[in-house]
């Protein structure tokens, strides 16, 4: 089976404040599936925290790089089969699923919600990961 790495990275140069050292990607194309990492308010190209403090903007933008991803592997935002949201606060739920929804209007995927005690910076509020299928005009 062919792996298709989108956007491969070290985690030394995304955490260098952290002592890590890790090959990993934003998302894989396996068999036609697209596995995304964990998006959260950062500039992709940068490593810029977006948002910082502003759950509605960090939402924005990780709903702008799972966007953006799915593009790069050939896919659409009608291709998402599943969710999982992060919240580091039970508060930001209505705030960040409303926000997501604009973007998943009439996608219909399967969601997880989870709250956590933090993620893997203090200034990040939520993270969000999806998993997509390339429908067979995609995947040409």
């Amino acid at each position: 089976m062919k792996y298709t790495r989108i956007r491969p990275f070290n985690t030394k140069d995304t955490y260098p404040e952290q002592n890590l050292d890790n090959d990993l990607c934003q998302a894989v194309v396996a068999g036609g599936v697209v596995y995304l990492r964990g998006q959260i308010g950062q500039d992709l190209d940068t490593r810029e925290s977006v948002g910082i403090g502003d759950v509605e903007a960090q939402t924005v933008k990780a709903m702008d790089n799972i966007k953006m991803l799915l593009e790069e592997a050939g896919g659409e935002m009608e291709d998402i089969v599943k969710v999982t949201v992060y919240l580091t606060d039970i508060r930001y739920r209505e705030t960040v699923y409303r926000t997501m929804g604009t973007y998943l209007k009439n996608v219909f995927p399967v969601s997880t919600g989870i709250v956590v005690q933090a993620l893997a910076r203090p200034e990040w509020l939520v993270e969000i990961d999806a998993t997509a299928v390339l429908s067979e005009e995609d995947s040409k």
